[in-house]
Protein backbone atom coordinates (compact mmCIF):
# COMPACT_ATOMS: atom_id res chain seq x y z
CA UNK A 1 0.00 0.00 0.00
CA UNK A 2 0.99 3.26 -0.02
CA UNK A 3 3.27 4.11 -3.37
CA UNK A 4 4.47 6.81 -5.10
CA UNK A 5 1.38 8.26 -7.34
CA UNK A 6 -0.62 11.20 -6.61
CA UNK A 7 -3.52 8.12 -4.76
CA UNK A 8 -0.97 7.85 -2.48
CA UNK A 9 -3.35 8.61 -0.07
CA UNK A 10 -6.10 6.77 -0.96
CA UNK A 11 -3.82 3.44 -1.35
CA UNK A 12 -3.31 3.70 2.43
CA UNK A 13 -6.37 4.32 3.36
CA UNK A 14 -7.20 1.28 1.15
CA UNK A 15 -4.44 -0.79 2.66
CA UNK A 16 -5.15 0.08 6.21
CA UNK A 17 -8.41 -1.61 6.59
CA UNK A 18 -7.87 -3.98 4.37
CA UNK A 19 -4.82 -5.38 7.13
CA UNK A 20 -7.36 -4.84 9.76
CA UNK A 21 -9.84 -6.72 8.21
CA UNK A 22 -7.56 -9.61 7.03
CA UNK A 23 -6.26 -9.59 10.76
CA UNK A 24 -10.08 -9.95 12.00
CA UNK A 25 -10.09 -13.06 9.49
CA UNK A 26 -7.55 -14.35 11.42
CA UNK A 27 -4.17 -14.02 8.90
CA UNK A 28 -1.21 -12.64 9.93
CA UNK A 29 -0.55 -9.47 8.25
CA UNK A 30 2.67 -6.85 7.52
CA UNK A 31 0.99 -3.62 5.87
CA UNK A 32 3.78 -2.47 3.40
CA UNK A 33 4.17 0.67 2.38
CA UNK A 34 5.80 0.66 -1.00
CA UNK A 35 8.50 3.10 -1.17
CA UNK A 36 10.56 4.04 -4.01
CA UNK A 37 13.59 1.71 -1.93
CA UNK A 38 11.02 -1.25 -1.96
CA UNK A 39 12.80 -2.43 -5.37
CA UNK A 40 16.52 -3.30 -2.81
CA UNK A 41 14.45 -5.72 -0.57
CA UNK A 42 12.36 -7.76 -3.31
CA UNK A 43 14.01 -10.92 -1.54
CA UNK A 44 12.05 -9.82 1.94
CA UNK A 45 8.67 -10.68 -0.25
CA UNK A 46 9.31 -13.79 -0.93
CA UNK A 47 8.51 -14.97 2.89
CA UNK A 48 4.71 -14.22 2.19
CA UNK A 49 1.80 -16.72 0.53
CA UNK A 50 -0.09 -13.79 -0.71
CA UNK A 51 0.85 -10.04 -1.50
CA UNK A 52 -1.85 -8.25 -1.91
CA UNK A 53 -1.77 -5.43 -3.87
CA UNK A 54 -3.78 -2.10 -3.44
CA UNK A 55 -1.21 0.34 -4.80
CA UNK A 56 -3.59 2.80 -7.43
CA UNK A 57 -1.98 4.61 -9.81
CA UNK A 58 0.77 5.41 -11.15
CA UNK A 59 3.68 1.83 -10.90
CA UNK A 60 1.31 0.33 -8.74
CA UNK A 61 -1.47 -0.24 -11.29
CA UNK A 62 -0.08 0.16 -14.55
CA UNK A 63 1.89 -3.20 -15.19
CA UNK A 64 5.11 -1.93 -13.28
CA UNK A 65 4.40 -3.17 -10.23
CA UNK A 66 2.87 -6.38 -11.69
CA UNK A 67 6.11 -6.95 -13.54
CA UNK A 68 8.47 -6.86 -10.65
CA UNK A 69 5.84 -8.92 -8.26
CA UNK A 70 5.98 -11.86 -11.17
CA UNK A 71 9.87 -11.56 -10.69
CA UNK A 72 9.51 -11.96 -6.85
CA UNK A 73 7.19 -15.07 -7.27
CA UNK A 74 4.66 -14.87 -4.82
CA UNK A 75 0.86 -14.82 -5.78
CA UNK A 76 -0.37 -11.25 -6.04
CA UNK A 77 -3.96 -10.12 -6.17
CA UNK A 78 -5.42 -8.12 -9.19
CA UNK A 79 -4.87 -8.68 -12.59
CA UNK A 80 -1.68 -9.53 -14.60
CA UNK A 81 1.05 -7.49 -16.51
CA UNK A 82 -0.85 -7.50 -19.62
CA UNK A 83 -3.80 -6.72 -18.12
CA UNK A 84 -3.15 -3.61 -15.95
CA UNK A 85 -1.01 -2.09 -18.76
CA UNK A 86 -3.63 -1.84 -21.42
CA UNK A 87 -6.59 -0.57 -18.15
CA UNK A 88 -4.72 1.74 -17.15
CA UNK A 89 -3.90 3.32 -20.34
CA UNK A 90 -7.19 4.85 -21.27
CA UNK A 91 -6.42 5.04 -24.69
CA UNK A 92 -5.07 1.79 -25.28
CA UNK A 93 -8.04 0.76 -23.36
CA UNK A 94 -11.12 2.68 -25.24
CA UNK A 95 -9.43 1.07 -28.85
CA UNK A 96 -9.27 -2.66 -26.86
CA UNK A 97 -13.04 -2.71 -25.88
CA UNK A 98 -14.53 -0.88 -28.72
CA UNK A 99 -15.61 -3.20 -30.76
CA UNK A 100 -17.45 -5.09 -28.11
CA UNK A 101 -19.02 -1.78 -25.87
CA UNK A 102 -20.54 1.68 -27.31
CA UNK A 103 -17.12 4.13 -26.20
CA UNK A 104 -17.83 7.66 -26.16
CA UNK A 105 -15.42 9.62 -29.42
CA UNK A 106 -12.38 10.23 -27.82
CA UNK A 107 -9.04 11.78 -29.71
CA UNK A 108 -5.69 11.17 -27.87
CA UNK A 109 -4.21 14.65 -27.81
CA UNK A 110 -0.57 16.10 -27.38
CA UNK A 111 1.24 19.46 -27.66
CA UNK A 112 1.45 18.77 -31.54
CA UNK A 113 -2.15 18.75 -32.19
CA UNK A 114 -3.84 20.29 -29.09
CA UNK A 115 -4.78 23.27 -31.00
CA UNK A 116 -6.50 21.73 -33.96
CA UNK A 117 -8.19 19.44 -30.88
CA UNK A 118 -9.31 23.02 -29.33
CA UNK A 119 -10.72 24.18 -32.15
CA UNK A 120 -13.00 21.45 -33.24
CA UNK A 121 -13.58 18.89 -30.97
CA UNK A 122 -17.45 19.18 -30.18
CA UNK A 123 -18.81 20.21 -27.47
CA UNK A 124 -19.36 19.89 -24.70
CA UNK A 125 -16.52 17.22 -23.78
CA UNK A 126 -14.27 15.36 -21.65
CA UNK A 127 -10.30 16.62 -20.93
CA UNK A 128 -8.67 13.50 -18.63
CA UNK A 129 -4.87 12.57 -18.46
CA UNK A 130 -4.64 9.23 -20.56
CA UNK A 131 -3.05 7.45 -17.67
CA UNK A 132 -4.32 7.93 -14.27
CA UNK A 133 -6.86 7.30 -11.51
CA UNK A 134 -9.36 8.78 -9.06
CA UNK A 135 -10.71 11.54 -11.50
CA UNK A 136 -7.15 12.99 -11.00
CA UNK A 137 -6.66 15.95 -13.81
CA UNK A 138 -10.18 15.56 -15.23
CA UNK A 139 -12.19 18.54 -16.50
CA UNK A 140 -15.76 19.08 -18.23
CA UNK A 141 -15.75 21.27 -20.64
CA UNK A 142 -18.60 23.69 -21.92
CA UNK A 143 -16.88 26.37 -24.44
CA UNK A 144 -13.89 27.15 -26.25
CA UNK A 145 -11.97 28.29 -23.78
CA UNK A 146 -12.90 26.27 -20.72
CA UNK A 147 -11.46 23.60 -22.94
CA UNK A 148 -8.18 25.58 -23.82
CA UNK A 149 -7.43 26.19 -20.32
CA UNK A 150 -8.10 22.30 -19.37
CA UNK A 151 -6.02 20.86 -22.18
CA UNK A 152 -2.80 23.10 -21.69
CA UNK A 153 -2.99 22.78 -17.65
CA UNK A 154 -3.00 18.68 -18.28
CA UNK A 155 -0.34 19.02 -21.34
CA UNK A 156 2.06 20.57 -18.62
CA UNK A 157 1.58 17.58 -15.83
CA UNK A 158 1.55 14.91 -18.83
CA UNK A 159 2.40 14.22 -21.97
CA UNK A 160 -0.67 12.78 -23.17
CA UNK A 161 -4.37 13.70 -22.47
CA UNK A 162 -7.67 12.14 -23.87
CA UNK A 163 -10.28 14.45 -24.93
CA UNK A 164 -13.85 12.64 -25.14
CA UNK A 165 -17.29 13.36 -25.99
CA UNK A 166 -18.84 14.13 -23.05
CA UNK A 167 -22.12 11.68 -22.28
CA UNK A 168 -25.02 13.00 -19.90
CA UNK A 169 -26.54 10.22 -18.03
CA UNK A 170 -27.07 7.65 -15.20
CA UNK A 171 -23.21 7.31 -13.96
CA UNK A 172 -22.96 3.59 -12.93
CA UNK A 173 -20.11 1.00 -11.57
CA UNK A 174 -19.89 -2.46 -12.22
CA UNK A 175 -18.08 -4.84 -10.02
CA UNK A 176 -16.67 -8.10 -10.64
CA UNK A 177 -15.15 -10.29 -8.36
CA UNK A 178 -13.47 -13.94 -8.66
CA UNK A 179 -15.69 -16.45 -6.69
CA UNK A 180 -14.43 -20.23 -7.02
CA UNK A 181 -11.94 -18.96 -9.81
CA UNK A 182 -15.05 -17.82 -11.95
CA UNK A 183 -15.97 -13.63 -12.60
CA UNK A 184 -19.20 -12.63 -10.80
CA UNK A 185 -20.84 -9.58 -10.91
CA UNK A 186 -22.20 -8.22 -8.22
CA UNK A 187 -24.56 -5.43 -8.03
CA UNK A 188 -24.69 -2.33 -10.11
CA UNK A 189 -24.06 0.71 -8.03
CA UNK A 190 -25.80 4.12 -9.17
CA UNK A 191 -23.51 6.79 -8.44
CA UNK A 192 -25.51 10.93 -7.94
CA UNK A 193 -22.59 13.61 -7.09
CA UNK A 194 -23.70 16.39 -5.97
CA UNK A 195 -21.12 18.08 -7.64
CA UNK A 196 -21.01 18.05 -11.80
CA UNK A 197 -19.73 14.96 -11.76
CA UNK A 198 -17.83 12.14 -9.90
CA UNK A 199 -14.60 13.61 -8.59
CA UNK A 200 -11.76 12.95 -6.78
CA UNK A 201 -13.51 14.92 -4.02
CA UNK A 202 -16.89 13.52 -4.42
CA UNK A 203 -15.17 10.13 -4.71
CA UNK A 204 -13.26 10.68 -1.15
CA UNK A 205 -15.74 13.29 1.38
CA UNK A 206 -18.53 11.52 3.12
CA UNK A 207 -21.71 13.20 2.20
CA UNK A 208 -20.82 14.72 -1.73
CA UNK A 209 -22.30 11.17 -3.58
CA UNK A 210 -25.65 9.67 -3.00
CA UNK A 211 -25.32 5.51 -3.87
CA UNK A 212 -28.06 3.87 -5.43
CA UNK A 213 -28.09 -0.22 -5.41
CA UNK A 214 -29.24 -1.27 -7.12
CA UNK A 215 -28.80 1.29 -9.73
CA UNK A 216 -32.26 2.52 -11.14
CA UNK A 217 -32.13 0.35 -14.52
CA UNK A 218 -34.80 -1.22 -15.78
CA UNK A 219 -34.39 -5.60 -15.81
CA UNK A 220 -33.77 -5.56 -19.30
CA UNK A 221 -31.08 -2.70 -19.27
CA UNK A 222 -29.67 -4.23 -16.12
CA UNK A 223 -29.20 -8.06 -17.58
CA UNK A 224 -27.42 -5.60 -21.23
CA UNK A 225 -24.92 -3.44 -18.22
CA UNK A 226 -23.90 -6.55 -16.90
CA UNK A 227 -23.25 -8.70 -19.70
CA UNK A 228 -21.15 -6.33 -21.52
CA UNK A 229 -19.24 -5.57 -18.29
CA UNK A 230 -18.73 -9.20 -17.89
CA UNK A 231 -17.19 -9.45 -21.58
CA UNK A 232 -15.19 -6.67 -20.80
CA UNK A 233 -13.50 -8.10 -17.73
CA UNK A 234 -13.08 -11.40 -19.66
CA UNK A 235 -11.47 -10.07 -22.60
CA UNK A 236 -9.27 -7.75 -20.77
CA UNK A 237 -8.19 -10.70 -18.37
CA UNK A 238 -9.02 -9.35 -15.44
CA UNK A 239 -8.26 -11.45 -12.21
CA UNK A 240 -9.76 -11.20 -8.98
CA UNK A 241 -11.70 -8.10 -8.41
CA UNK A 242 -11.77 -5.38 -10.93
CA UNK A 243 -14.36 -2.18 -11.78
CA UNK A 244 -16.07 -1.07 -14.55
CA UNK A 245 -17.28 2.54 -15.02
CA UNK A 246 -19.81 4.01 -17.42
CA UNK A 247 -23.10 6.08 -18.22
CA UNK A 248 -26.06 4.62 -19.30
CA UNK A 249 -28.43 6.88 -21.89
CA UNK A 250 -31.49 6.24 -23.06
CA UNK A 251 -30.99 2.36 -22.02
CA UNK A 252 -27.34 2.71 -23.74
CA UNK A 253 -23.94 1.62 -21.31
CA UNK A 254 -20.90 3.90 -22.65
CA UNK A 255 -17.86 2.58 -21.51
CA UNK A 256 -15.52 5.46 -19.46
CA UNK A 257 -13.02 2.80 -17.92
CA UNK A 258 -11.72 -0.08 -15.95
CA UNK A 259 -10.13 -0.24 -12.66
CA UNK A 260 -8.14 -3.01 -11.92
CA UNK A 261 -6.84 -2.10 -8.38
CA UNK A 262 -10.44 -0.47 -7.12
CA UNK A 263 -10.20 1.62 -3.65
CA UNK A 264 -11.21 0.13 -1.05
CA UNK A 265 -11.70 2.86 1.29
CA UNK A 266 -14.76 3.11 3.83
CA UNK A 267 -16.57 5.09 0.85
CA UNK A 268 -15.39 2.79 -2.28
CA UNK A 269 -17.83 1.33 -4.40
CA UNK A 270 -16.64 -2.36 -4.92
CA UNK A 271 -17.28 -2.96 -0.81
CA UNK A 272 -20.86 -1.19 -1.78
CA UNK A 273 -21.39 -3.60 -4.28
CA UNK A 274 -20.38 -6.53 -2.04
CA UNK A 275 -22.40 -5.70 0.79
CA UNK A 276 -25.28 -5.60 -1.69
CA UNK A 277 -24.33 -8.85 -2.34
CA UNK A 278 -24.31 -10.27 0.93
CA UNK A 279 -20.62 -10.08 1.46
CA UNK A 280 -19.00 -8.33 4.54
CA UNK A 281 -16.04 -6.07 4.13
CA UNK A 282 -13.74 -8.48 5.68
CA UNK A 283 -15.29 -11.88 3.37
CA UNK A 284 -14.80 -9.55 0.51
CA UNK A 285 -11.20 -9.44 1.17
CA UNK A 286 -10.53 -12.89 2.20
CA UNK A 287 -12.17 -14.03 -0.73
CA UNK A 288 -9.73 -11.54 -2.95
CA UNK A 289 -6.72 -13.02 -0.97
CA UNK A 290 -7.75 -16.67 -1.44
CA UNK A 291 -8.44 -16.28 -5.14
CA UNK A 292 -4.73 -15.06 -5.40
CA UNK A 293 -3.22 -18.09 -3.91
CA UNK A 294 -5.29 -20.37 -5.90
CA UNK A 295 -5.66 -18.95 -9.06
CA UNK A 296 -2.54 -16.43 -9.44
CA UNK A 297 -2.77 -13.76 -12.17
CA UNK A 298 0.72 -14.58 -13.60
CA UNK A 299 0.70 -18.83 -12.96
CA UNK A 300 4.00 -19.22 -15.21
CA UNK A 301 6.23 -17.11 -12.46
CA UNK A 302 3.98 -17.97 -9.34
CA UNK A 303 5.83 -20.27 -6.97
CA UNK A 304 2.02 -22.10 -5.77
CA UNK A 305 2.03 -23.17 -9.16
CA UNK A 306 2.89 -26.94 -8.19
CA UNK A 307 0.62 -26.31 -5.39
CA UNK A 308 -2.48 -25.68 -7.16
CA UNK A 309 -2.41 -27.30 -10.77
CA UNK A 310 -5.23 -26.10 -13.31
Amino acid sequence: MGGISKEREISLRSGKRIVEALRRMGHLVDGIDVRADVIYNLTELRRYDVLFNILHGTFGEDGRMQAILDMVGVPYTGSGVETSVIAFDKYLCNLFVEDIVKVPEFVLTTIENAQEVIDNFHLPCVVKPRSEGSSIGTHICFDRYDLRKAVEEELRNYRFVLVQEYVKGQEVTISIIDINGQPVVLPILELRPKKLFYDYEAKYTDGLTEFVIPAELDENITKAVEDVALKIYKKLGCKHFARIDGIVKDGVFHFLEVNTLPGMTELSDLPMSAKAYGMSFEELVENIAREAYMNPATREWSGRVDVHPA
